[in-house]
């Protein structure tokens, strides 16, 4: 990467990854990221749960009833909690530390994922939030937000195309309505 512009456009979600093991100092680099990530009053009301094993994988794949099922094929996956209980913008600070991993990994030539858990739903109608508290032993009072699938790329996507970009969403002043809205 020559430098952060090429790294957005070229970060896009991988779902589809090679057998291959992330490296130690690559998930080192990764979670250093989302360590260093900033936090309303540097409170750091997040933690990150790395997984690695197999069957745990598969199990978190099914934790909601859309969008994770490509986790079972994923090498490592780290869930991003956030503490209630250290402040009300956990759902902002982990959403930030999330994105710091995102782009580091692509930074190292890995492909990552997110996965929505908070807010969403298995097929039984249980919450996903409550499907991997119970799997990995979360305790009250944190919640899992995310979950980043991450791993060496099995396929290449095109960076993105910056004339597909939507000016229209941008207001200068004060908020403009499309008429075409």
């Amino acid at each position: 990467m020559s430098n952060f512009s090429d790294l957005i456009k070229k970060r896009r979600s991988a779902r589809k990854f090679k057998e291959e093991l992330i490296q130690p100092q690559q998930l080192e680099q990764i979670l250093k990221a989302g360590l260093m990530a900033p936090s309303s009053k540097r409170c750091t009301c997040w933690e990150f749960v790395v997984v690695e094993d197999k069957t745990v994988l598969q199990q978190l794949s099914v934790c909601k009833a859309n969008g994770a099922t490509f986790l079972a094929n994923a090498p490592l996956a780290i869930v991003i909690l956030g503490n209630e209980l250290k402040t009300d913008v956990w759902i902002e600070d982990a959403s930030i530390a999330a994105i710091m991993m995102q782009l580091q990994a692509e930074e190292l030539g890995l492909g990552s994922c997110w996965i929505q858990v908070r807010g969403r739903s298995d097929n039984h109608g249980i919450s996903a939030e409550e499907n991997v508290r119970g799997l990995l032993n979360i305790p009250e009072g944190y919640h899992p937000l995310c979950i980043l699938a991450l791993g060496v790329k099995d396929e290449e996507k095109a960076p993105f195309d910056e004339s597909r970009l939507k000016w229209e969403k941008v207001h200068l002043g004060s908020f403009k309505q499309n008429q075409a809205e």
